[in-house]
């Protein structure tokens, strides 16, 4: 394979956040009258948006106010700034990739404020500011191909010269949708769900290099 681009997740791929983002999902959610654990949380939500997450949160009997997800964006972003961190080994990988000249790039389901905070807050913003792709900016989301067709395009770059890191189901599908080899990052679990399509699994960041390659 000619690799020309790589492209990152970033929530629980180049930022671990998403314990402190479902935990505050959870802890709000209570509020308003839906009562979940953090497990079965992330098991509903991971990978998602929160305006699409919203009718179903509904449908399971929280009464959310109209402002809900602004709200609700509002306080999560407070949590992020004090305690998002970088995924282990992440930026060592960094380093392999920029010794190589392979670009990379972000793209995520979260907005380009929320990655701006937690990679900020991660001492990685420098490394990926003039190179974040939202859905929420496109107003498509995964598991839809269009946010990785986009970036490829923006590279000038073919799908098929694209690899695409992801923990997320809603991710890995979209990188299947799109024609890209997809690593699965899956450090907690046996990621059957992210391998039944198609990703191949690695359970550390210090693994990726070689499987890239690199």
């Amino acid at each position: 394979m000619d690799l020309k681009l790589i492209i990152f997740d970033c929530d629980g791929v180049l930022v671990d956040t998403e314990a402190v983002f479902n935990q505050t999902l959870v802890d709000d959610l209570k509020v308003h009258g839906l009562t979940l654990t953090l497990e079965q949380c992330m098991g509903l939500f991971m990978g998602g948006t929160i305006s699409s997450a919203k009718p179903l949160i509904e449908e399971l009997g929280a009464v959310l106010p109209e402002t809900w997800v602004e709200d609700f964006y509002e306080k999560v972003y407070e949590q992020l700034r004090h305690s998002a961190e970088p995924v282990f080994g992440i930026k060592d990988v960094l380093d392999k990739i920029d010794a190589t000249g392979i670009p990379y790039c972000v793209a995520s389901n979260g907005r380009v404020k929320k990655m701006g905070i937690t990679l900020t807050r991660a001492g990685m913003l420098d490394r990926f500011k003039d190179v974040m792709f939202s859905a929420q900016e496109l107003g498509t989301a995964k598991p839809a191909p269009d946010l990785f067709l986009f970036a490829a395009r923006a590279f000038g770059v073919s799908p098929e010269n694209c690899v695409v890191i992801e923990d997320s189901l809603t991710g890995v599908l979209a990188a299947r949708h799109a024609d890209m080899r997809c690593y699965g990052y899956s450090p907690h679990n046996d990621g059957a769900e992210l391998a039944a399509e198609g990703a191949i699994l690695f359970d550390a960041m210090d693994k990726l290099p070689a499987l890239l390659g690199l």
